[in-house]
């Protein structure tokens, strides 16, 4: 029974992050209900240091997210070594980010105690720095930088995200008159973007199950459009609709993971077709 246990751990936890092979069902559901059970950790610590998930909160959080996309491409460049580079693979990487962007929260409310200055400014700018360094280590390690993709990649995800506003400003549809609401679905476009191309003009694969057994189903990757704008309108307005009377703090975090789980993989994969990684 324990031979059993331990070869169900290796076969569906500990090899897709040491062979970085990807997702399975089994792990798929665990981070899952992982993230749901963090959420509720995270709002009684935003409660005990008196943060309120906002807009200008979840912008602040932005840089981090960059951060995490732009630090999984450096794995994927090879200048982190194992055991380290194990770190930055999912879901160990999400662990990382998490842990950091944590301990930067707590020193910019610090300062802000300190100093009297708002907590988001120094918070935003730790991420931005860190962006910045990794973007430095990898620019200083390619070979090659594909300008044309990474614009095409950018041009085509921010002119559907104004197609799709536009639409709904005709139908004035409200729910993406916010403005978290339409960043949510911008971070899910540029995903939908990126892997559409990826999969379609160059030598990628997908990894998560779900898009794979779509893309497999209906031949195209590009039915991840339709997937992000069916799964993600939906979610908001029932978030909106039904959630409004919740804590404000745990309805900010779940668009959070909901952006994160979109734009992260979106920057990651950006910047590795830029790069040809």
């Amino acid at each position: 029974m324990v031979v059993d246990l331990g070869n169900f751990i290796n076969e569906y936890y500990i090899n897709p992050i040491i062979y970085d092979t990807g997702y399975n069902p089994v792990n798929t559901i665990t981070w899952a209900i992982i993230l749901g059970l963090s959420l509720f950790g995270v709002v009684k610590l935003l409660n005990k240091l008196k943060i309120t998930v906002d807009e200008v909160f979840i912008f602040a959080v932005t840089p981090y997210i960059f951060a995490g996309g732009s630090l999984r491409v450096v794995e994927d460049a090879g200048i982190v070594a194992a055991p380290y580079k194990y770190l930055l693979i999912t879901p160990l990487i999400y662990f990382l980010i998490f842990f950091v962007c944590v301990a930067a929260l707590m020193l910019s409310v610090g300062l802000k105690r300190a100093v009297h200055i708002n907590y988001y400014w120094p918070f935003a700018m730790i991420g931005v720095a860190w962006s910045a360094i990794n973007v430095w280590l990898l620019y200083t390690s390619a070979v090659s930088f594909n300008v044309w993709i990474f614009a095409l990649i950018l041009s085509v995800g921010v002119a559907l995200s104004f197609l799709v506003y536009a639409i709904a400003h005709l139908l004035n549809f409200a729910l993406l008159k916010d403005r978290v609401n339409a960043l949510v679905l911008d971070g899910q476009l540029l995903d939908a973007t990126a892997t559409s191309l990826g999969l379609t003009f160059l030598p990628y694969a997908e990894k998560h199950v779900l898009p794979n057994f779509l893309i497999e189903a209906t031949g195209t990757a590009f039915v991840m459009y339709p997937l992000k704008l069916i799964v993600t309108i939906p979610v908001l307005f029932i978030i909106d609709q039904y959630l409004k009377n919740e804590s404000k703090n745990l309805i900010g975090l779940v668009k959070l993971a909901i952006l994160t789980v979109g734009l992260a993989p979106a920057i990651r994969d950006t910047l590795r077709m830029s790069l040809g990684i």
